[in-house]
């Protein structure tokens, strides 16, 4: 299909998905380097907070492996976990991309409002009323803030890769 019949909103999807995945990268550079120069109090506190110990995405991995009734092998379950933690930016950087324009608010700050709104219903919503995460109040501060300023990066990110882009 060439390009003048293709609908325009394919090419924002794809441009989208290629920036997010970009963005989840280095978002992911920036929290491991805040996480690595935290404190091990926080450390401790923070994995006090988490149920079962793990992450939010390692907890979604265990209850699919439960709900399918399937058991995957390190190297299986370490692929699956990547792969969800970079769906969870490349789907809805493909929706930021095909909407940012037409909903003048959702690109404001050049994409900061998209990573806040990120943040706050994955990270401190979503997660916690599916039982990946614990309550707001068991984490410490530095958990919140690390979390913003990567959804921060995320956004950002997003916007400056889907310009880049084309889009």
């Amino acid at each position: 299909m060439s390009s003048e019949r293709r609908p325009a909103g394919v090419g924002n999807l794809i441009r989208g998905a290629v920036a997010g995945g970009i963005a989840t990268w280095v978002m992911d550079l920036t929290t491991t380097g805040m996480l690595q120069g935290q404190s091990p109090e926080v450390n401790h506190r923070e994995e006090q907070a988490r149920p079962n110990g793990k992450g939010a995405v390692t907890n979604l991995v265990d209850r699919l492996q439960a709900a399918f009734d399937v058991q995957l092998d390190d190297a299986a379950r370490s692929a699956v976990e990547t792969g969800i933690h970079f769906g969870l930016g490349i789907v809805p950087g493909a929706i930021y991309a095909l909407l940012r324009d037409r909903v003048p608010l959702l690109g404001a700050g050049r994409g900061m409002l998209y990573g806040v709104l990120l943040w706050a219903v994955n990270d401190e919503i979503l997660n916690t009323r599916l039982g990946l995460a614990g309550e707001f109040g068991a984490y410490p501060a530095e958990t919140h803030g690390r979390g913003l300023v990567g959804h921060l990066v995320l956004g950002v990110g997003t916007d400056a890769a889907v310009t880049a882009l084309g889009g």
